[in-house]
């Protein structure tokens, strides 16, 4: 064979080497936080402070992450989670989300948890172009795609609950007069105009209402005005401390209003057990994954499943505490985002693929309840079940409600 051509077909050879490297390559695309080793996912919790029982989101996520890595990782790759405590101080956040971006360079922020959080670090986080994603609260304004579209929600907001429960209402107390007991920040407001918004012409049906800060040590005496008002319906729209004071007030005044409870309150080790027992019966609330302490879900595979990884990633964690599945729940649904991103681990496509969700399920949704979004639709979950305790344990009851508020927002 001639030089030349021997040389020729060498060149050839190494320019198709040289392409299969290159498509290699551009197959796999990475912003800060991503590797061919790792993903790094931030994360802001209130491990201390004025709603530090939720900072037990934080440890299952961890839980769940340390069961991914276990398992060889998400296509092959570990999930680093970094994960601070801001006390749920508004400028604390800030402080760790800069410290997430600009230090530790995580490709997202994951489930930070608190409406006043999250509110503060929301144009940072746009202005940055670093994905906050699934955030742990349901105010409706983390579902606004036009304004912020690196931002989204998880759970179902809070105006959407608001319209189940003044929809329940309407059918079943049209002559009940009500009192609202709200946290004075935009997740109260929140949930507080969903109701209004819901009861529609049947607005006035409020008759009282008082607010709180989280930061209060007693919220005795706006339990007692609210008990003074005559009212026969009882909203406690408020963090977990606040709405177990709540229950006891009012137990302890022998008032026996209907009583509606937050969905965010609802957990039995954090809030009912404080509160009393005795004093929660016959509470009313929303929810839309399995409750664990509910003996309708005691066989259920996929509460079984849930329960072999609490025994095993966090051995400590109370199994009474909806918390523990709720995080459960949004843990999946990132899995499930990062094994859509394939090789493809940019910022950009981390928020395609969030927008990009269909019918996707957990083991811990109610059954019937899926997770669904598109570009323009930022709320993953708009069904719920209403649910009333029965002294031990949550029942729910009646069909799966659809909170149409965000579905309409954002069409």
């Amino acid at each position: 064979m001639p030089v030349r051509t021997r040389n020729l077909i060498a060149l050839t050879v190494l320019t198709i080497a040289a392409a299969v490297a290159t498509e290699a390559s551009a197959q796999k695309k990475y912003d800060p936080g991503a590797s061919d080793a790792e993903i790094r996912i931030g994360n802001i919790m209130p491990y201390s402070g004025p709603a530090s029982s939720y900072s037990v989101i934080g440890k299952t996520e961890a839980a769940y992450f340390d069961k991914i890595n276990a398992e060889g990782g998400i296509n092959g790759r570990k999930i680093n989670f970094i994960s601070y405590d801001d006390a749920y101080s508004p400028p604390k956040a800030i402080e760790q989300a800069r410290k997430l971006v600009e230090s530790d360079e995580v490709l997202l922020i994951f489930q930070s948890l608190g409406t006043p959080s999250n509110s503060a670090i929301m144009k940072y986080m746009n202005a940055k172009k670093v994905p906050q994603l699934f955030v742990a609260s349901g105010a409706t304004k983390f579902g606004d795609p036009k304004n912020f579209p690196w931002t989204m929600g998880f759970q179902p907001n809070y105006q959407s609950e608001g319209h189940i429960y003044a929809k329940y209402i309407k059918e079943h107390f049209p002559n009940s007069k009500i009192a609202v007991f709200w946290q004075n920040d935009d997740a109260g407001k929140d949930q507080f105009k969903g109701l209004k918004d819901g009861l529609g012409d049947k607005a006035d049906m409020i008759i009282a209402d008082k607010s709180y800060e989280v930061s209060d040590p007693s919220i005795d005496s706006q339990i007692v005005a609210l008990h003074d008002s005559g009212a026969d319906i009882f909203f406690s729209w408020a963090a977990p401390k606040g709405s177990a004071q709540a229950i006891r007030k009012v137990g302890e005044l022998g008032w026996k209003p209907k009583f509606f409870l937050a969905n965010t309150a609802t957990t039995i080790a954090s809030v009912l057990k404080p509160a009393g027992l005795e004093y929660s019966k016959g509470i009313i609330s929303t929810n839309y994954i399995k409750d664990p302490t509910d003996p309708t879900w005691k066989d259920d595979p996929g509460v079984k499943k849930w329960r072999e990884f609490m025994d095993k990633y966090y051995p400590e964690g109370d199994k009474t505490n909806a918390n523990n599945a709720y995080a459960y729940v949004e843990s999946q649904a990132m899995v499930q985002v990062l094994k859509q991103c394939g090789d493809n681990l940019t910022r950009e496509n981390v928020m395609k693929q969030a927008t990009n969700l269909k019918d996707f399920t957990s083991d811990m949704l109610l059954p019937g309840i899926s997770i669904n979004t598109s570009p323009d639709d930022y709320f993953p979950i708009e069904q719920m079940q209403l649910m009333r305790f029965n002294g031990e344990a949550w029942e729910l009851f009646g069909p799966i409600i659809i909170g149409e508020v965000g579905h309409e927002a954002s069409h």
